[in-house]
């Protein structure tokens, strides 16, 4: 069964992308002298420049970024919302083509990207409860069922999740975005739109939420090791893959 990459990947921008001849179509990028080699054009264009070029119509730019960021969020959205977690990512690649606005201000493509799948997620999730959500006290289990993709192998792990989930929204986020994307506060704090103080003082709040939610299940842990248990779980979050 194809993996949740090369489907969305399809619905993105057709099966010829899905082939795995990605490297061998970039001659559209070239350079004086004549097309870029495969491995130089990977290594050289930056996520900014294929996103112009995928704006301006070459649709090869656009399937490179999707390869180089479909990992990050899937495991953005899949915590989250599970099996809608594929359309989100669609949604939010397509978004960052039709918003023209302020690229030229961007200085990180992570903090871009992730600011427009934080407004794709929440846009969504304001649906799931019209009557209206607060972000920053609202978690994604108040708004429905666990995920039927379990995403950790092992119980710790599951118990970790589920404490994730248990979060304001805005708290999950920060936590899953710093410690399994490696974003910086400063990039944090373009993706929450607040002042680089203020999205320190939040990260370092969500941190004290994920203790108390943790030894409230029974799995108390020091902070340091709670620090090096989320990280551990980036590595080991299945793409596309469901649990029984």
């Amino acid at each position: 069964m194809p993996s949740a990459s090369v489907l969305t990947e399809a619905a993105i921008f057709g099966r010829e992308h899905t082939t795995g001849r990605f490297l061998v179509e970039t001659s559209d990028f070239a350079h004086e002298g004549g097309p870029r080699s495969d491995i130089l054009w990977q290594a050289m264009v930056s996520d900014l420049e294929l996103l112009a070029c995928w704006r301006a119509g070459d649709q090869t730019a656009g399937s490179e970024l999707f390869k180089r960021h479909f990992a990050g969020l899937y495991r953005f959205f899949v915590n989250k919302v599970d099996s809608e977690a594929e359309d989100l990512i669609q949604r939010t690649l397509m978004a960052c083509v039709r918003y023209r606005d302020g690229l030229e201000r961007v200085t990180s493509f992570k903090a871009y990207l992730f600011t427009v799948a934080r407004n794709e997620l929440y846009r969504h999730l304001r649906k799931r409860k019209p009557e209206g959500i607060d972000f920053t006290t609202d978690s994604v289990a108040d708004l429905g069922p666990s995920p039927a993709t379990l995403l950790g192998d092992r119980q710790r792990d599951r118990l970790l999740l589920g404490a994730l989930r248990s979060l304001p929204v805005e708290s999950q986020l920060l936590l899953e975005l710093h410690y399994w994307e490696d974003l910086s506060t400063a990039e944090l704090a373009a993706v929450l739109e607040v002042p680089h103080g203020t999205a320190k003082t939040r990260l370092r709040r969500a941190k004290q939420l994920l203790t108390e939610a943790l030894r409230a299940g029974a799995e108390a842990s020091p902070d340091d090791g709670i620090d090096r248990w989320i990280r551990s779980m980036r590595a080991r979050l299945q793409l596309g893959e469901s649990r029984p």
